[in-house]
């Protein structure tokens, strides 16, 4: 059977790291395996020169832009608002996590515009609201706070 103490690396599978550079008496002196004069033997040089590599590099798209790490407002319509709350009510960040129309992550919520409002008189507590959900908001006589 085997056994953790019998098992071996095989040598070819941890080769040493080539040191140029450290002295004629290592073998990679002098030079440095570089050969001797010409581009490639000077430091600095990139070696994305061989085979127009660089060229392949620069002609592709990179990712332009920024992307903000601030998370954004979840929108919930208020077709969804009048499905599930009634006359009086209080609209809020809890109100619309206990009727799980956004999860418990989401911090900002922006009340959109489309749909009806079906419940009159409704408050809305806390949220940002579009234009045309403030307009149907106050067509249903609701309030804004």
């Amino acid at each position: 059977m085997l056994s953790i103490n019998q098992i071996t690396v095989f040598p070819q599978a941890r080769r040493k790291k080539k040191r140029v550079g450290r002295g004629n008496s290592s073998g990679h002196g002098t030079y440095s395996c570089r050969g001797l004069k010409g581009q490639k033997a000077r430091s600095g040089v990139s070696g994305l020169k061989k085979k127009g590599l660089k060229q392949v590099l620069q002609r592709t798209p990179k990712k332009r832009g920024f992307k903000s790490a601030a998370a954004k407002a979840k929108a919930v319509n208020l077709s969804a608002i009048s499905r599930l709350f009634h006359d009086g009510e209080i609209v809020s960040l809890v109100s619309l996590r206990a009727k799980k129309l956004i999860s418990a992550n989401d911090t900002k919520v922006k009340i959109l515009g489309q749909g009806f409002l079906g419940a009159s008189k409704l408050i809305f507590q806390g949220l940002s609201i579009s234009r045309s959900a403030q307009q149907e908001i106050a067509k249903k006589s609701g309030q804004i706070r």
